[in-house]
């Protein structure tokens, strides 16, 4: 008997799913990022995050090397809170003018193509971690917990139009850079929980897909989309490994 054949049905502008048969529960594979669940996304992460970092390992290991070579626990804990606090800074400073750039161009501009870690950018992330996290890992915990409520408390009252400056006078809208955001929260919190030798939990569904679109659209802006689609495709044809992007 020959097998059956699965179709597949588009479900929005690139949104893609097996169609199923009755007995199988539809569902996107990928959400919608509207603003509201970029936000609730952001929320859900940090509260995650927060919630690692006043993990009993966190302190245990402080000290000891991370999974991210040149890097203590101490400092990825430090530069994961990062991920959150930086919302603040930039939401404190005046509302900037200018044209944005997308979450992708963002990174694909501040960030530099190659992996020598060792360069000044990769050197002083790492002393901003360090010295965030220089008060010890019960602080660096409280702090974190107290940076998700006040922020749950003003992304509800920014407007979708928001602009910010952010690294090096850029400027983005806030929601756009809440998926940065995205992307240094979820690696960050696998990154830590590799650190001290406990499971990753489940990330939240439109965190992975804001992180994943993200990266995906630097490697489009880099290297173009014939080599990305090599790279997902052909790696036989992927000399540059084209999707790793950090």
């Amino acid at each position: 008997m020959l097998a059956r054949r699965r179709s597949v049905t588009l479900i929005g502008p690139l949104r893609y799913v097996p169609a199923l048969s009755p007995r199988h529960t539809w569902r996107k594979l990928v959400p919608e990022l509207t603003a509201a669940r970029v936000r609730a996304a952001f929320l859900e992460t940090a509260d995650l995050a927060a919630s690692v970092l006043a993990r009993p390992e966190v302190a245990r290991f402080w000290e000891a090397p991370s999974a991210l070579r040149l890097l203590s626990v101490r400092g990825l804990a430090g530069h994961l809170v990062r991920g959150a606090t930086t919302v603040e800074v930039y939401l404190d400073r005046p509302e900037p003018e200018g044209e944005p750039i997308s979450a992708a161009e963002y990174y694909a501009r501040a960030l530099p193509e190659n992996e020598d870690i060792t360069t000044p950018i990769h050197t002083a992330i790492r002393e901003r971690g360090e010295g965030q996290a220089a008060a010890g890992p019960e602080r660096l915990a409280a702090d974190a917990a107290a940076a998700c409520a006040r922020l749950r408390e003003r992304l509800a009252s920014e407007p979708t139009t928001r602009l910010m400056s952010v690294y090096k006078e850029t400027v983005l809208r806030l929601d756009d850079y809440l998926r940065t955001r995205l992307v240094e929260l979820t690696l960050h919190v696998d990154d830590l929980c590799v650190s001290i030798g406990v499971p990753t939990p489940e990330l939240p569904v439109a965190a992975r897909a804001a992180a994943i679109e993200t990266l995906l659209e630097v490697a489009r802006l880099r290297h173009g989309d014939l080599a990305v689609l090599r790279a997902l495709a052909r790696r036989e044809r992927d000399p540059v490994g084209a999707l790793r992007v950090m």
